[in-house]
């Protein structure tokens, strides 16, 4: 007896499947760009003093959004309702940039990487003292089994990772803040103030530090980085953004972890770096846990 042949999927079916293919092709792709601006500072950092290397990320950043956003015709990009917190916000986002470049001085990218995958499970503890979210016992203990994962990684008394493996820690305690002060923001500010003000304020606190440790670029290849610097975040987020506008979040948070495959790639075609067992094996359980805190939200919004 045949088979019944599988029901040929209606046009609408059809349409959504493609949309979230496309969502999940975007997420991949912003992941890559985010990779490229770790990567680009990583290489850059061995050259230049990070503060220069920073400061180089957030102009090319904020000439980026001028030009795209222009202030001086809408200069309703610049009103804040909530100016204390976007300073704030806008201080933790450096003060994210600043650990995260200085620890990939000395770390490899898939070390900091895994550490910095840390960054969720931070949010999903923060989110209920801070913003009155219910985090029940499991969402609790997936919590504590990814931080499992980030100590597999740090390794305590083996001595195989850097000490700066302490600033990436750091860089992802300020990253779970500043989620926390961008879901506060999203009630008050657009999303194009919010953006100028985070390269604005980087700009502003650094600018006066660069003439002590300038070195003008002489190499074509690092000036064009520096250039680059703020297409590559720039064009991450708008991707980002355009998949999520094709494509729910609850399907596009697990490929926000393919990101490890790029920085394994990058780290070995660039650096020639190869990762451990012990930052392997991190990065799954972190990557687990946090993928089983996204099924838990899932499931308490469609409960």
């Amino acid at each position: 007896m045949t088979p019944p042949s599988p029901p040929t999927p209606t046009p609408d079916a059809a349409r959504l499947r493609r949309l979230r293919l496309l969502g999940i092709a975007l997420m991949c792709g912003a992941v890559a760009c985010f990779t490229c601006i770790d990567t680009t500072a990583k290489y850059l950092g061995r050259h230049y003093d990070i503060i220069e290397v920073v400061w180089a990320r957030y102009v090319s950043a904020l000439v980026l959004a001028f030009l795209v956003f222009n202030p001086l015709t809408r200069p309703g990009v610049l009103r804040t309702r909530r100016p204390l917190l976007q300073i704030g916000r806008s201080a933790l986002l450096l003060g994210t940039t600043v650990f995260n470049f200085l620890a990939l001085k000395f770390l490899q990218l898939d070390q900091a990487l895994a550490i910095m995958f840390s960054t969720p499970l931070m949010v999903a503890a923060l989110a209920g003292p801070m913003l009155g979210e219910r985090i029940g016992p499991r969402r609790w203990a997936a919590i504590a089994v990814g931080l499992v994962g980030v100590v597999l990684v740090l390794q305590p008394g083996f001595g195989a990772v850097h000490p700066a493996a302490v600033l990436s820690v750091l860089a992802a305690a300020c990253s779970a803040f500043y989620a926390i002060a961008t879901r506060v923001l999203a009630r008050f500010d657009s999303d194009a103030t919010t953006l100028f003000y985070s390269n604005l304020l980087g700009v502003l606190l650094l600018t006066p530090l660069v003439p002590f440790v300038w070195t003008t670029p002489t190499d074509p290849l690092h000036l064009a980085l520096m250039v680059m610097f703020g297409a590559f975040g720039s064009l991450g987020h708008y991707l980002l953004i355009v998949a999520h506008r094709h494509t729910p979040a609850s399907v596009l948070s697990p490929f926000i972890y393919t990101q490890l495959l790029w920085v394994v790639a990058a780290g070995w075609l660039v650096f020639g770096d190869v990762p451990n067992q012990w930052t392997l094996a991190g990065a799954a359980v972190v990557i687990a846990s946090g993928l089983y805190l996204v099924h838990r939200e899932r499931v308490r919004r469609t409960g």
